[in-house]
């Protein structure tokens, strides 16, 4: 659905965008994370038609973004960072608006106008001036926008940016909807850890490279090869103790205040996990729960970004 090849931005002697490659696949949520300046917005004005690579293309749904840029805008529906509404014009107004520029009929506009404001919650504020609306609201509005022309593909800067929590949940929930329309949606956002529950699969961008890709815990474990166990007992703590410290996959084993409640280091895969909880078992060491936690999408951020190589 989307595919980047060697997509390069320089300014001068400032490489904004450095040989990106990437493939998104068809109905994928691809989230993309970076600090400021990174070069997520770059890219999502190159996919948008907005802005021309120095070196290196893409395509989108088969068209090339540089040969065929007209095709390329029928294809997304694009939302940027920073967006401009006319504020003299109602919500209905403002849709239908962008509905014509697409070149859809009064009919179809009709029709298709009050199904995007219910899919945004906004068929309260119909009526309503564009300037009188919240900035959350404002967000929705301008998705909806995107939306108009039924598009395959959302590029989405940023949409969460400014919003209070309630206002992000809002938007959390849409996009988690959208997805199960079956749209390809590349997202950034500097809510890490809504990202991570929103996205298929993640890229990490710093200085203008691609330095990660793949899903949270695929880049963890890349990252350190291992992953933190969490096991409750009940009753037999010090044997159990003794036990998993004569594993050779586990270290830095500490026991937690509660008394019956161990955290470990594992370095293997998931196969060996399962062998280790059935070897506990086979100590009748009386395990209530043996789980993995969850990777926090913070920490592999500022991990990466440090500097650290992955194999």
């Amino acid at each position: 659905m989307i595919e980047i090849i060697n997509l390069t931005k320089k300014y001068g002697k400032f490489t904004a965008l450095d040989s990106l490659n990437l493939t998104i696949e068809k109905g994928t949520v691809f989230g993309f994370v970076g600090q400021n300046g990174a070069g997520k917005s770059t890219t999502f004005s190159i996919l948008a038609t907005l802005l021309s690579p120095t070196s290196g293309t893409a395509y989108i749904n088969g068209y090339n973004i540089s040969k065929d840029p007209k095709q390329v805008r029928s294809q997304i529906g694009y939302m940027p960072d920073f967006f401009g509404v006319y504020d003299q014009l109602k919500t209905v107004e403002y849709l239908d608006f962008y509905g014509a520029s697409y070149g859809l009929s009064q009919n179809e506009r009709q029709k298709l106008i009050p199904q995007l404001l219910e899919l945004v919650n906004l068929s309260h504020k119909q009526d309503s001036y564009v300037d009188v609306l919240s900035r959350g609201m404002k967000q929705r509005l301008c998705l909806a926008r995107s939306l108009i022309h039924d598009p395959e593909v959302l590029i989405l800067d940023e949409p969460a940016s400014g919003l209070d929590p309630r206002a992000r949940v809002e938007m959390r929930e849409i996009l988690k909807e959208l997805k199960h329309m079956g749209k390809t949606i590349l997202i950034s956002s500097h809510i890490l850890p809504e990202l991570a529950e929103m996205c298929d699969t993640i890229g990490i961008i710093d200085q203008g490279r691609l330095v990660a890709e793949g899903s949270v815990s695929d880049i963890q474990q890349r990252l350190k090869g291992e992953k933190l166990i969490i096991v409750k007992l009940y009753g037999g703590v010090d044997k159990a103790i003794r036990f998993f410290e004569d594993q050779h996959l586990v270290s830095k084993l500490t026991k937690r205040d509660d008394g019956v409640t161990l955290e470990f280091l594992f370095k293997g895969n998931a196969e060996e996990q399962v062998g280790l909880l059935k070897a506990a078992l086979m100590q009748d060491i009386a395990i209530i729960s043996f789980s993995e936690m969850e990777t926090n999408l913070e920490d592999v951020f500022m991990e990466i970004t440090k500097g650290v190589e992955l194999s």
